[in-house]
Protein backbone atom coordinates (compact mmCIF):
# COMPACT_ATOMS: atom_id res chain seq x y z
CA UNK A 1 0.00 0.00 0.00
CA UNK A 2 1.31 3.41 -0.64
CA UNK A 3 0.04 6.20 1.47
CA UNK A 4 -1.87 9.36 -0.13
CA UNK A 5 -0.56 12.21 -0.40
CA UNK A 6 -2.26 15.35 2.15
CA UNK A 7 -4.74 17.20 0.63
CA UNK A 8 -2.96 21.05 -0.43
CA UNK A 9 -4.54 23.37 0.64
CA UNK A 10 -3.90 27.23 0.50
CA UNK A 11 -2.25 29.39 3.41
CA UNK A 12 -4.60 30.52 6.11
CA UNK A 13 -5.24 34.25 5.67
CA UNK A 14 -4.90 37.02 8.37
CA UNK A 15 -7.71 38.13 9.92
CA UNK A 16 -8.17 41.40 9.75
CA UNK A 17 -7.94 43.64 12.98
CA UNK A 18 -11.08 44.89 14.92
CA UNK A 19 -13.22 47.38 14.67
CA UNK A 20 -11.91 49.17 17.34
CA UNK A 21 -7.88 49.69 15.94
CA UNK A 22 -9.36 51.13 12.94
CA UNK A 23 -11.86 53.47 14.66
CA UNK A 24 -8.91 54.72 17.15
CA UNK A 25 -6.45 55.03 13.69
CA UNK A 26 -9.52 57.57 12.01
CA UNK A 27 -9.88 59.28 15.55
CA UNK A 28 -5.87 59.98 16.06
CA UNK A 29 -6.15 60.97 12.00
CA UNK A 30 -8.80 63.44 13.14
CA UNK A 31 -6.66 64.66 16.10
CA UNK A 32 -4.01 65.72 13.96
CA UNK A 33 -5.69 67.05 10.85
CA UNK A 34 -7.52 69.76 13.33
CA UNK A 35 -4.04 70.47 15.33
CA UNK A 36 -2.24 70.86 12.19
CA UNK A 37 -4.82 73.62 11.33
CA UNK A 38 -7.36 71.53 9.60
CA UNK A 39 -11.13 72.14 9.60
CA UNK A 40 -14.18 69.72 9.16
CA UNK A 41 -16.63 71.45 6.70
CA UNK A 42 -20.30 70.13 7.57
CA UNK A 43 -21.67 69.35 4.03
CA UNK A 44 -25.82 69.41 3.98
CA UNK A 45 -27.25 66.10 2.98
CA UNK A 46 -28.10 65.83 -0.69
CA UNK A 47 -25.15 67.66 -1.69
CA UNK A 48 -22.56 66.20 -3.15
CA UNK A 49 -18.87 66.64 -3.56
CA UNK A 50 -18.92 65.46 -6.82
CA UNK A 51 -17.40 67.74 -9.71
CA UNK A 52 -19.13 67.62 -12.98
CA UNK A 53 -17.25 69.01 -16.23
CA UNK A 54 -16.26 68.28 -19.63
CA UNK A 55 -16.03 64.60 -20.45
CA UNK A 56 -12.43 63.28 -20.59
CA UNK A 57 -11.84 62.50 -24.41
CA UNK A 58 -11.70 58.56 -24.65
CA UNK A 59 -10.52 56.05 -27.24
CA UNK A 60 -12.98 56.02 -30.43
CA UNK A 61 -15.54 53.54 -30.28
CA UNK A 62 -14.75 49.81 -32.13
CA UNK A 63 -15.87 49.08 -35.49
Amino acid sequence: MTAKPAPKTAPSKRKADAAVATSKSIDNQIDAFLASGGEIQKIPNGKSGQVYGAPRPGRPAAK
